[in-house]
């Protein structure tokens, strides 16, 4: 028999939907009507708060004690996969943040290996790095951070067409615009970050092909008057862009400032590390530690490395210190990113024939129930 969910407000990728009812048979969703013409089937009655797609994450370095590393398996990403489907993030793309080139090679083979193996919840890889620009490094390591040369770009070309999707972070001064156009004409989403540029450069980055930006006022040049820098220009031309939304990577005013200058452009990103879904206090990246406080991920020295986030508490960030409308928060988690990589029509959404990844989030933005692919998670 289908099952049946109703009784909370629906939220469809885009809009809300009042009084109405979702019929999931055979892991997809076969039909979104009134609530009075549900068909008979198993009725599952939500306590109010909201139904809405599975949320998207386009960038999660690691979790469930897990992290995206050189030693990284296709069975390494399925478990991060459903450490993040179990926090609400039923499609993510694992995320390399500066390795050697070995490492990249071997993340690489191992997302060609998930996709085969139709991994739930694996939508792709990120690679943020090693393409970057030192004087912006973050937490990545310095002396893996390099230009791009022709074998990385034949390496990236490669994984950009075996590969659902791939996502490249680089910065303009460690990647040509001729190299730029070769990833996207591969099919990669070039994103532009870790990066003290100017606002000619970036617009250069853009009109070569790069689309996106990743984590939008973190890790790069910042808004000025006589000069935009990054943060400024990715706004003035209004390409996507990720942003941290806990409150510690971007202050509320900021993020409320550049909701205002990209009202559609941006999206909900964690930056989550090995420690989501786990009770972790510490770990290890490229041999350097990192401690889990108060709601941070630090290097010893106090800089910030990822994010101790889910999207459920990204959204509630948003709505309740920003001031954010409920339908722009929940499509910042969900359609915005799916559309980022070219998945809206597998993810992101809730319509006929859509997959039945869903979350129910309580009337205070939290997490109450997961489904994928019409099996509940939570």
């Amino acid at each position: 028999m289908p099952l049946i969910l109703s009784g909370a407000r629906l939220f469809d990728g885009q809009h809300f939907h009042e009084d109405h009812a979702i019929v999931v048979e055979g892991g997809r969703v076969l039909s979104v009507l009134p609530e009075a013409d549900a068909p008979p089937g198993q009725r599952i009655q939500l306590d109010g708060g909201v139904l809405a797609p599975g949320l998207i994450d386009l960038q999660v370095n690691g979790g469930g004690g897990r992290m995206v590393d050189g030693r990284a398996t296709a069975e390494v990403l399925a478990q991060i996969c459903a450490a993040h489907a179990r926090l609400g993030a039923t499609g993510i793309l694992p995320t390399l943040i500066t390795d050697t080139a070995e490492a990249t090679a071997a993340v690489i083979e191992a997302g060609i290996e998930a996709a085969r193996r139709k991994v739930p919840g694996f939508l792709g890889l990120h690679l943020e790095g090693p393409h970057l620009d030192p004087r912006r490094k973050g937490a990545h390591d310095p002396q893996l951070i390099r230009p791009m040369q022709e074998t990385d770009l034949q390496r990236l070309c490669d994984a950009a067409r075996r590969l659902p999707a791939l996502m490249v972070t680089l910065a303009p001064v460690a990647a040509t615009a001729e190299q730029i156009r070769a990833l996207r004409a591969a099919g990669a989403v070039v994103s532009l970050g870790h990066a003290e540029a100017t606002a000619e450069e970036v617009r250069q980055a853009i009109a070569a092909g790069a689309t996106c930006a990743t984590h939008l006022f973190n890790a790069m040049s910042q808004l000025g008057n006589r000069e935009p820098g990054m943060v400024g220009t990715i706004l003035a031309e209004a390409i996507p862009a990720g942003l941290i939304a806990d409150g510690i990577h971007v202050h509320p005013a900021a993020m409320k400032i550049a909701m205002a200058a990209s009202p559609i452009g941006l999206f909900l990103v964690t930056d989550a590390m090995c420690v989501a879904g786990s009770d972790l206090t510490e770990f290890t990246l490229g041999g350097r530690r990192i401690l889990r406080r108060q709601g941070r991920l630090t290097l010893e020295d106090g800089t910030l490395a990822g994010a101790d986030l889910t999207l459920p508490d990204a959204i509630r960030c948003l709505i309740t210190e920003v001031g954010a409308a409920p339908e722009v928060a929940l499509a910042m988690a969900t359609s915005r990113p799916a559309a980022v990589i070219g998945a809206q029509e597998r993810a992101g959404r809730i319509g006929p024939g859509s997959a039945a990844d869903l979350v129910h989030l309580s009337p205070d933005w939290r997490l109450q129930q997961v489904w994928q692919a019409g099996r509940e998670l939570l």
